[in-house]
């Protein structure tokens, strides 16, 4: 393999940096719906936290998360298109469901 492929591969790994300055407010929402939806994954105990390496179950965190994500869709979704309108509501009942899983 070439040094050159061997830097693109690189570049493709490493994560993106971006200016959320430039982002205006409904996309900064959604960065935090999906900062939020990632966190409420790993307190549900879905997802394995990449700092522990480890499960570590929060429901309570998880139900706040949850009610975040709900209040940033309701403010985002008037100025959403359909599909992703539908793509969040599915992620929050997702959420839901696994969460209501988890508390049984």
């Amino acid at each position: 393999m070439s040094s050159a492929s061997n830097e693109s591969d690189k570049m493709e790994q490493e994560p993106r940096s971006v200016d959320i300055s430039l982002l205006d407010i409904y996309q900064l929402l959604e960065v935090f719906v999906v900062l939020l939806s990632e966190q409420a994954w790993r307190f549900i105990g879905l997802h394995i936290d990449p700092r522990t390496n480890s499960i570590k179950k929060d429901l309570t965190k998880a139900h706040d998360a949850i009610d975040c994500i709900i209040f940033l869709v309701d403010k985002m979704e008037p100025h959403l298109a359909d599909p992703e309108k539908e793509r969040l509501r599915n992620l929050i009942t997702d959420l839901q469901l696994n969460y209501a899983e988890q508390m049984k």
